[in-house]
């Protein structure tokens, strides 16, 4: 906006100039204060604390799942790409491996199974490492992209008493997200909307750190609360995420750990039998179902392939006879009947969404990688394991089978 100082008395000039001053005083004060708190956060050389992890998926008003933990995240320069090392550990026993990165590689621990399995990222090459970083990394990442980048963006910084709100809007034509440095996301066939990015943090006074931040997408809210941080009390020469294995576990890598017992021992064997609840916490048992074949699907809540053959498959159940087919659904991921009712009515599913236990998973040898689907004829024998879910061919080898054992 252009003034013209002859419309105003020198008095209520010189007030606006002082206000547009201020403006701007406020405005470098504030990138001053980020950049002395990046200046904190580079001074962490480790950081041991506890987290509160939630999550929602959209149109969810309460959180999907809360995960307790503890963190032992160590600063690594030598790791260009997240510069991070960590391990994730149970909240209530220290000793309890979850998850680790060293730089090199990224265990996950499957206690139900006694295994660890090991990426080291050669398998499937992406232009980013798929580790979600430690607190501290990912908070000075973010705030280092606000102070710097290029991109559009629309920042709001606020006094909320003890502590400062930092809000930070990506008006990208791509998500961006912080694994180590910004990432610009491919676009993903399974998932659309709203590209924009939405990044928050709360920054204690007492300290000019952070201790709280939360990511906004169209298909995903994420919140991180860090609690009781002992800073620059260990050592990263001393960090051996292989010591943290419990040694009787069997160690597989990542090609190998890949899901593959239900297509490879499974087909020919009966199905094994199940009561299930539905969204509104009522037993559905296996053996009620009485159509010719059952198409028995194993799918996750935020599973992008999963959402993609929402509307193959309800047009199979509009198509076929129920007596000759029916169709249900096992929510592998999430436990909670507010998720499942909010996403069998926001997909206004026609057939029944029903949760999971991990007796019924290790029973199908499903795994945790879905979408995976099981046809079952009228001896409840299972006939074929088809798992993943492509638009362009799945669908037709789905119905083929089906039809094949009607």
């Amino acid at each position: 906006m252009r003034f013209n100082h002859k419309m105003f008395s020198p008095f209520t000039f010189a007030l606006l100039l002082i206000t547009f001053l201020s403006s701007c005083q406020q405005e470098i004060n504030q990138q001053a204060y980020l950049e002395r708190v990046i200046d904190n956060l580079e001074n962490i050389e480790s950081a041991f604390y506890h987290t509160v992890n939630e999550s929602w998926n959209p149109g969810d008003t309460i959180a999907t799942a809360v995960q307790k933990r503890y963190v032992k995240e160590y600063h690594n320069p030598s790791d260009t790409t997240i510069g991070a090392a960590f391990v994730v550990l149970d909240p209530e026993d220290h000793t309890l491996l979850q998850y680790a990165y060293d730089g090199h590689m990224r265990a996950m621990v499957y206690h139900e199974h006694e295994g660890i399995v090991i990426d080291d990222f050669t398998r499937r090459p992406l232009p980013f490492r798929p580790v979600s970083p430690p607190f501290f990394n990912y908070t000075r990442n973010i705030l280092r992209y606000a102070l710097n980048t290029e991109d559009s963006i629309v920042t709001e910084f606020a006094d909320q008493g003890d502590h400062w709100f930092f809000r930070l809007t990506i008006l990208a034509d791509k998500q961006v997200e912080f694994f180590g440095k910004a990432h610009y996301i491919p676009e993903n066939p399974y998932f659309t909307g709203d590209p924009t990015s939405i990044y928050e943090l709360w920054i204690d006074k007492s300290d000019d750190l952070p201790f709280k931040v939360r990511r906004e997408m169209a298909h995903n809210i994420s919140v991180v609360t860090c609690l009781e941080p002992e800073l620059n009390t260990g050592h990263l020469q001393d960090f051996n995420a292989y010591a943290y294995f419990p040694s009787d576990y069997e160690v597989r890598d990542y090609a190998s750990g890949t899901a593959t017992a239900a297509k490879e021992e499974m087909p020919g064997k009966t199905a094994p039998e199940w009561v299930l609840n539905n969204p509104e916490g009522q037993p559905v048992a296996m053996k009620d179902l009485e159509s010719k074949v059952l198409l028995v699907m194993f799918t996750g809540i935020g599973c992008g392939p999963c959402q993609a053959a929402i509307p193959f498959l309800k047009q199979m159940v509009s198509d076929l006879d129920n007596e000759d087919f029916g169709l249900v659904a096992i929510e592998s991921w999430v436990r909670n009947t507010h998720s499942l009712k909010n996403y069998a009515e926001r997909n206004q599913l026609n057939y029944p969404l029903l949760s999971a236990t991990d007796e019924v998973i290790d029973q199908f040898k499903a795994g945790r990688a879905v979408p995976v689907f099981f046809i079952l004829d009228k001896d409840r024998i299972i006939r074929k394991v088809i798992r993943g879910y492509s638009p362009d061919s799945t669908g037709a080898e789905i119905l083929e089978e089906v039809t094949r054992w009607l």
